[in-house]
Order: structure tokens, then C-alpha cells, then sequence
């Protein structure tokens, strides 16, 4: 506690607390949207399984509008990310240097992850597991990692794709937009393939608006670079987005469910659709306008430790809460108290209480454990950064990368794959080595200046 208090109270009074706030609230919020609509069976072997319970829940999907908060994640991913790429130059880095110091908080909270259910998993298979059950769990264990990957493909890009926003300014999100809609013309007309861009692009987009509210925090004079924070513009973004969601959705062609729905024909979310950024559009509206009378209550001691608190551990907690959920199956499933109601029915509702509680209990356990590497992390000194030599440059890249491919081909591998480690031997193999070198690269970092 008493550390908690001094990180608190070392914030600097320029910091844009109510960025930090966003961050978590966007966690924890995924986090907790994931558990609620769990459903438990047991499956065809009588083993336990599960899915979401959106296909049975269609009456909800109007409430996925306000659980769908991966673009507030990037958002301010593109907010923290300009800020840090700023001060990381004005101390004399660059570009590669700033990706491996960037990398380090977002590579080494999921490198445990992933060493844990390597490990794991090969103690199941030397005790006889079935290695497609082995890949199973992995998979559940690593649905966290699907988003990572698209936010880790994002950061790199961060110094190309400011420079053109100090060029353009938010004339680069809108041709993004443009990019996105023409991808969902694509996937409308049966060419799934041509919308994939919409992965990058759509959160691309997202990431550049972080970039604009950067600059209209630091008073940037360019007015086409800074983000309209007053309220006529907050009201409108609100209004115009909101309006276009529910034109785009209701008598349009996208699905109303802003979170996939397994069966149906598009989603929004994967990639990233029109229909996606007009709700973005709307919550930033809705951000913008209470974000006053937030940032002063922020400033009071009690709340600003406790989201210095949340985000000390924040990549632990998304990391881990799957992991929480296959635990708590398990553990209720070994002593015969593992309930199974129907999605939507009035056990299943009744359920979500105690169920909730309980993953909180263990996801709670989970970052005591595994939450020191992240907040080591975030402790660690400043230190003043050089010029990267082109050699290190290319190294730092191509660790960086293979973390990447490791995390995409993952996500690609399907679910019931006989994978006796958990994870495709050539992701753990590309992931364990550009970890390594990414690791390397900092430990000799005076060495190689």
C-alpha cells in the first residue's frame, strides 16, 4: 500500500489521469463481460466445455453497444503510445529504441502466460491427456492472446503513422474509415478475403484519433492535428455516431451485435467494421463529455490510487481471466459441483452472481502470483536512451515480429488440433525466441549503445 501511494503520488500533474481510467474501465469491463456470458455444458467425452451465450440471448445484443470497448483500449493505446514515442525522442531515442523499451511492458506479462501453459500442458500429456482436450483448454487459456496480437501489430507502426498525422492530422483516420467501408463492401459481396485489411485499418483508425487527443492535450496549434474536445463537438460525435450506428444496423446490413455471435454471416468485431467505428464514434462523444468533472474527481487521493492500482496489474488481469474461468470449471467439476443451467434461463441467471464472485476470488489469486512481473515492470528507472545501431535495429524488429507471427498463429490454429505443448509447436518456438531476443537486447542494452 504504501508503494501504491508513492506511485500515486509521483504522478506528474500534466498526466491525463482520465486516460488511465479508460484503460481500466476497458479491462475490466472485457473482463467481466467475458464471464457473464459463459455458458457451461458438458460435452459428447463428458468433459466440461463452453461458448458464449449470445446465440440464445438475441434480446441483448443492443447491450453489446456498451460492452464493446476494445476501441476505448486503443484509444488510449494511441494516446500513451504518441506520449511515450514524444518524451522517448526528446531524450534522445529513436524509433527501434522506442519499440523495445514499449515492448517490454506488453512482452514479458505474456511471455509467463504462455510458459505456464506450455509447461502445463506438457505435464498433461506425459500423464496421458488426450492432446486435442490439451489444445482445448490452451485455446481458452488463449483467447486474450487474439486481441494482443492486433494491438502488438499496431504499436510498431506507431512512429510511420504519426508522422503522417503530424502531416495530415485527422485526415488520416478518416481515409482509414474509408478503407474499412470499402472492405465491408468486399465481405457483403462474398470476398472475405478483401476485408481483412479491415484489421488493420480499422483499428488504425482508432489509434490515430489517440494521436489527435494527444495533441489537443499539448496545446499542438495545428488545429487539423488536435481533437475537438469542446462540448458542441462532444454532442455531435455523440448524436452523429449513435445515429449512424442505428441506421447502419437496424434497417442495414451489419449485425446489431457489436461482439461476435458464432453462426453468423459478419461480425463487427473481427475485423473491425463500419458499423464498429460509428459506435466508436459515439462513445468517444460520450468520453469527451463527462471527461471534466471525471479528471477533477481523479484527482482525489482514494480514486487516482485505485486506478494506479488496477493498471499496475491491468495486462496481468486480461492475460489471466480465462485461465481463472478454466480453473474454477475444474476445480467444481472434480468435486461434482459444477452447475450447468441453460443459457437464459433463470439458473443461469441466478448462477451469474455466485460464478462471478468466485472467478473474482481466483483471478484475484492468479495476479498476486503472476501480476509482480508487470508491476517490476512498470517500477523499473528510466533510463536515458541512445541512438539504436542498425544491426540492433533489425534485431529488435525481428524479435518483435516473430512474437506476432507467434501470437497470429496461434489464433489461426483450430480449437480441437492435436497440440500436445497447447500451443502450435512453431508459434512457442517463434514466440520463446523473439521473447528471448527482445529480453536479450534490454539486459545488454549499455553494452550494445
Amino acid at each position: 500500500m504504501t508503494r501504491l501511494r508513492e506511485l500515486a503520488d509521483r504522478t506528474p500533474p500534466d498526466r491525463e489521469r482520465y486516460l488511465d481510467l479508460l484503460r481500466a474501465l476497458a479491462i475490466v469491463t472485457v473482463v467481466l463481460g467475458h464471464w457473464t456470458v459463459t455458458v457451461v455444458v458438458y460435452d459428447l467425452s463428458g468433459s466440461p466445455d463452453g461458448h458464449s451465450a449470445l446465440p440464445e440471448l438475441p434480446w441483448a445484443y443492443p447491450l453489446t453497444w456498451a460492452a464493446q470497448v476494445m476501441p476505448v483500449f486503443f484509444l488510449v493505446g494511441g494516446y500513451a503510445n504518441a506520449a511515450s514515442l514524444h518524451s522517448f525522442r526528446a531524450r534522445g531515442g529513436d524509433g527501434a529504441g522506442w519499440l523495445l523499451d514499449r515492448s517490454n511492458r506488453l512482452v514479458r506479462p505474456t511471455t509467463v502466460l504462455v510458459l505456464v501453459l506450455m509447461v502445463g500442458a506438457a505435464q498433461a500429456s506425459l500423464v496421458g491427456v488426450d492432446s486435442e482436450r490439451i489444445r482445448t483448454v490452451a485455446w481458452f487459456a488463449t483467447i486474450p492472446l487474439w486481441f494482443l496480437a492486433a494491438y502488438l501489430a499496431v504499436v510498431p507502426l506507431t512512429p510511420p503513422m504519426y508522422a503522417l498525422h503530424r502531416r495530415f492530422g485527422l485526415a488520416v483516420p478518416l481515409g482509414l474509415v474509408v478503407l474499412v467501408a470499402a472492405g465491408d463492401v468486399a465481405r457483403f459481396a462474398g470476398h472475405e478475403t478483401w476485408g481483412l485489411g479491415g484489421f488493420v485499418f480499422g483499428w488504425l483508425a482508432v489509434h490515430q484519433v489517440g494521436f489527435a487527443w494527444y495533441d489537443a492535450h499539448t496545446g499542438q496549434p495545428d488545429r487539423r492535428r488536435r481533437l475537438p474536445t469542446g462540448r458542441p463537438a462532444a454532442l455531435a460525435m455523440l448524436v452523429g455516431g449513435l445515429g449512424a450506428t442505428v441506421l447502419l444496423t437496424v434497417p442495414g446490413p451489419y449485425p446489431v451485435s457489436m461482439l461476435n455471435v458464432p453462426g453468423q454471416p459478419l461480425h463487427n468485431a473481427s475485423p473491425p467494421s463500419l458499423a464498429l467505428l460509428t459506435l466508436f464514434t459515439a462513445q468517444l462523444g460520450l468520453i469527451l463529455l463527462v471527461r471534466s468533472p471525471v479528471e477533477r474527481w481523479l484527482h482525489r487521493r482514494r480514486p487516482w490510487q485505485a486506478v494506479v492500482a488496477v493498471n499496475s496489474v491491468v495486462l496481468t488481469l486480461f492475460l489471466w481471466h480465462l485461465t481463472a474461468a478454466i480453473l474454477l470449471v475444474g476445480a467444481l467439476d472434480a468435486v461434482g459441483r459444477l452447475p450447468t443451467p441453460a443459457a437464459g434461463s433463470a439458473a443461469w441467471f441466478a448462477w451469474r452472481v455466485p460464478w462471478l464472485l468466485m472467478l473474482a476470488a481466483v483471478l484475484t489469486a492468479l495476479v498476486a502470483v503472476f501480476g509482480r512481473v508487470e508491476a517490476r515492470t512498470l517500477r523499473r528507472e528510466r533510463t536515458t536512451p541512445q541512438p539504436t545501431s542498425p544491426v540492433r535495429g533489425v534485431l529488435v524488429v525481428a524479435g518483435y515480429a516473430a512474437v506476432v507471427v507467434a501470437l497470429v498463429v496461434n489464433s489461426q490454429t483450430p480449437k480441437y488440433a492435436p497440440e500436445p505443448y497447447g500451443l502450435p509447436v512453431v508459434a512457442l518456438v517463434a514466440y520463446l525466441a523473439g521473447a528471448g531476443l527482445l529480453r536479450l537486447l534490454t539486459l545488454l542494452r549499455p553494452s550494445l549503445r
